[in-house]
């Protein structure tokens, strides 16, 4: 069973200079064009001025509507070997037709990270907070991560049903892709899913190490960059805002933080504060460059899940950072960090001001950010990772599918509930509005 085609259903087109999911995709492209394998990139989202030229890669681009048979007569021309689901819910719409007209397909899912475990963070920092409402007001300025482990975190999983879904989504699907550890262990310790439906792969776009990165005294300022999309990334400029940025301008009177991020709406843009020394930049151009001319990269981030692609550029662009245990969450193993990692405020603060100061502590948590990346991220080896875990599900589809006899029980049920509301959706949209 050889693969040839390729078909990658994506949530949004792929941006990796907007996020680091963007900028994974990117690889697994590549990485698909290297072996010859004709590659169509299909999405319902709207073409971004932003998306990467995947026509400089010889791949087309198709444009989805949702809840169409027009996305079943495209299938059943193109008949893909392989199908990627970029995001759960991507596969809940779409997997019941691929199911429908081409069974044989392999059926990977890229999960990004895991949603649910996000979810779950989020509400149990909320909960922490006295009201609820103060986890965006910063008025509780001593809480900056809410400490779980892996009882806790699968408790507060299974009360969402966004762990239902997404957890259904990764039974049905051959192979599913993560890019975190911890989530690997949370899947396979709590939730049963066997090794062989899981493939831990930190694969991403990364900006080559350079031998002439600029030196301490040549950088200036802290910076914090991240999609203001993505949730995790808008609460921790809102608290860096209210709580963080005034603790470390009372020390550092001079101190200029430049906050970059794609997509910023207009309540990011009411951050912007000059005189306090805080500036809202939006979108940069080149995050690389933005990241190599700072000094010190603040992240920190109260809940979330996967690892952080802005912590990896920072690594490789030579800029120390200060974040939380969850922004640091499966990138060192057992390496000391590239500058501070510490849940408390403030020991953050303390971390900021040091990293901005002491030339001989920034130094050594730049080279230590190298040894991260030569030790964790070598593209080569997630590179070849990746197609033997992609090329193995391949050769065992068959055996893992008669093993994986949960995963079909949910392709049969969830698959024909699925099915059946898209079917409902589409006859309701094509009915004419009574006058």
């Amino acid at each position: 069973m050889n693969i040839h085609k390729v078909l990658y259903i994506g949530y949004v087109w792929p941006e990796p200079n907007s996020s680091a999911a963007g900028s994974r995709t990117m690889e697994f492209l590549r990485l698909f064009r290297l072996q010859n394998w004709q590659v169509v990139f299909a999405s319902v989202a709207a073409l971004s001025p932003h998306r990467a030229d995947l026509q400089a890669l010889q791949i087309e681009e198709k444009q989805l509507a949702l809840n169409c048979d027009s996305f079943d007569e495209f299938i059943l021309s193109y008949q893909p070997d392989l199908v990627v689901f970029d995001r759960f819910f991507t596969e809940e719409q779409f997997g019941w037709r691929i199911e429908r007209h081409c069974p044989q397909a392999l059926r990977v899912l890229d999960t990004c990270d895991l949603h649910s475990l996000r979810e779950a963070r989020h509400r149990l920092l909320k909960q922490a907070l006295h009201p609820p409402t103060e986890a965006h007001t910063g008025t509780s300025a001593a809480l900056l991560v809410r400490a779980t482990n892996h009882v806790e975190l699968y408790r507060a999983m299974c009360e969402d049903e966004i762990a239902q879904r997404e957890i259904a989504a990764i039974y049905r699907c051959d192979l599913s892709l993560m890019i975190s550890q911890v989530e690997v262990d949370l899947l396979r310790d709590y939730f049963q899913v066997p090794d062989d439906l899981l493939c831990c792969n930190n694969l991403m776009l990364m900006t080559p190490i350079s031998s002439t990165l600029p030196s301490f005294d040549e950088r200036q300022h802290f910076v914090s960059i991240g999609n203001f999309r993505h949730a995790p990334n808008w609460d921790a400029a809102l608290y860096m805002y209210q709580v963080i940025w005034p603790r470390i301008r009372a020390r550092l009177p001079q101190a200029q933080l430049h906050v970059y991020g794609s997509y910023p709406p207009p309540k990011a843009m009411t951050l912007h504060q000059p005189a306090q020394g805080f500036h809202v930049r939006g979108w940069a151009e080149d995050a690389h460059a933005v990241m190599r001319a700072a000094r010190v990269c603040l992240a920190p981030l109260r809940f979330g899940a996967g690892i952080k692609g802005k912590l990896a550029d920072a690594m490789a662009c030579g800029t120390p950072s200060v974040t939380t245990s969850i922004g640091a969450e499966s990138m060192c193993g057992v390496l000391p960090w590239a500058g501070v990692v510490t849940d408390e405020l403030e020991a953050f603060v303390d971390a900021a001001v040091m990293l901005m100061n002491d030339a001989q502590q920034w130094q050594l948590a730049q080279q230590r950010g190298q040894e991260i990346l030569q030790t964790y991220f070598d593209r080569t080896a997630a590179s070849t990772q990746f197609m033997q875990a992609i090329l193995q599900a391949r050769t065992q589809q068959q055996e893992r599918r008669l093993q994986n006899f949960t995963g079909a029980m949910l392709r049969h049920h969830s698959l024909k509930s699925t099915q059946y509301m898209s079917q409902w959706i589409q006859l309701k949209n094509q009915q004419t509005p009574l006058s």
